[in-house]
């Protein structure tokens, strides 16, 4: 293949692309100014947990495609196609997205780009920053014109993310010119063979695909969980409501699983960023649903809390919690904004004694939350427990036997956060099995 192409920026989408794209056949240098995480990734060691991501990784350093560096004079002087793939994160109190990693990379890899080339942002963005960054890097580039930016937003779900990256349910491009269209369809060719739709759309448009994704995703969830209040004050079964809801084609059954809500590095500080995006462009107000979204999402964390201080009388002084789950999903070790941590710390701030399990989770559940005990097994967090909270739905939590738990705990009392469990089960075997939503 012709194309040599770099990603700069080897955090959980970086280091996937970077992998993924070596996987195709392509020779691949990935970039971070970070030496520890250079290291590891070359040694075959990712920095984040992801299903069949780590094989892919070391298949493709074996075969020589991949490659990593420190070196943005190696990237200028290898690459054809640069992928952006640095974070934008939440700034610290506000709503806003931080570019300031997004605009370094580009400062940093401009003045190196002496020929023509394809500038490849993928990162999650509020609108406008394309076009910003497209006469940054005109200004910068002694390639001037000739190295050209393009808007190509990654939609990976964590857990799916090396499947969707190389069968992806649709590809977008931004872009301003037919060549810099040639090249991504060269790139993705692939995919295109296989039948992945591929949308050409200006900059503007390529930036609000993903916000405008992750804002539906986000407002279906709360809906459903704004149902389960609703479920709550009337007795009512919210997930047998989720399931009759989900026959009807026009509503379907994806993102309508009543719990605990989202977390993570997308979704929140996604919303929050398209909120504030919204206030400066003028039409907040078109968005203003989403702080309603935002606050259903929120609540859910307190509810949890609530319930089971209900289950132990009103008082988690002198009681013991185990926590199922850390993550805040099953199949990834992202704990970012996890509201499964949340409900832990909070309910350990109430006076209660916390242990927490997860199978992925605990090295970065310990960094983020070090006040907190931690086990080595459900069994461990759960035992002595006077409550036990299913907060992430690892297979592991979903196949647990209630009479062999019911061994070691001081009380059966159950949380079901994420309406995993079959109530009637537990019931059954002398447990008081409460969820949200459900009577």
């Amino acid at each position: 293949m012709s194309h040599r192409l770099t990603v700069i920026g080897t955090g959980y989408l970086g280091a996937t692309h970077a992998a993924c794209m070596a996987d195709l056949g392509f020779e691949v240098l990935g970039l971070d100014t970070d030496e520890e995480k250079i290291a590891r990734l070359s040694a075959g060691e990712l920095p984040v947990f992801e299903p069949g991501l780590e094989h892919v990784l070391r298949r493709n350093l074996a075969a020589g495609r991949l490659r990593f560096t420190t070196s943005y004079d190696e990237v200028a002087e290898f690459g054809d196609v640069h992928f952006l793939c640095v974070g934008t994160p939440q700034k610290a109190n506000e709503y806003a997205a931080d570019l300031s990693f997004l605009d370094d990379s580009i400062t940093a890899l401009a003045p190196r780009l002496r020929r023509a080339c394809l500038v490849v942002g993928k990162s999650t963005v509020p609108v406008g920053t394309a076009e910003r960054l497209s006469r940054l890097l005109t200004r910068l580039s002694p390639a001037g014109a000739d190295a050209e930016l393009a808007w190509n937003p990654e939609f990976l779900r964590e857990g799916f993310a090396v499947a969707d990256t190389l069968r992806p349910d649709r590809i977008v491009a931004g872009v301003r010119s037919d060549r810099a269209e040639k090249i991504l369809r060269e790139v993705y060719a692939q995919m295109l063979a296989g039948g992945t739709p591929f949308i050409v759309t200006d900059y503007p448009t390529a930036e609000l695909v993903k916000v405008a994704a992750n804002a539906f995703l986000a407002t279906k969830i709360s809906f459903i969980n704004a149902m389960a209040e609703v479920c709550e004050a009337s007795h009512a079964d919210v997930t047998m409501l989720s399931e009759a809801l989900s026959y009807d084609d026009r509503i379907g059954g994806k993102f309508l699983g009543p719990g605990l809500g989202f977390g993570g590095g997308c979704l929140p500080k996604d919303i929050r960023a398209f909120m504030a995006r919204a206030g400066e462009l003028g039409v907040d107000q078109a968005l203003s649903f989403l702080r309603e979204v935002d606050a259903i999402n929120m609540r859910r964390r307190v509810r949890m809390v609530d319930l089971a201080r209900g289950l132990l009388g009103g008082s988690f002084i002198g009681r013991t919690v185990g926590v199922l789950g850390a993550a805040f999903k099953p199949n990834s070790d992202d704990v970012r904004d996890s509201p499964a941590l949340e409900v832990a710390a909070t309910i350990r701030s109430q006076g209660g004694k916390v242990t927490v399990y997860d199978p992925k989770a605990l090295a970065n559940a310990k960094r983020v939350h070090p006040e907190l005990d931690f086990g080595n097994s459900a069994h461990e967090a759960a035992r002595d427990a006077h409550v036990v909270l299913l907060l992430t739905e690892w297979p592991e939590f979903r196949d647990m036997d209630p009479d062999e738990l019911g061994q070691i705990v001081a009380e059966r009392n159950i949380v079901d956060g994420r309406n995993a469990l079959d109530p009637e089960r537990w019931r059954s075997a002398g447990w008081h099995y409460r969820a949200l939503g459900r009577p």
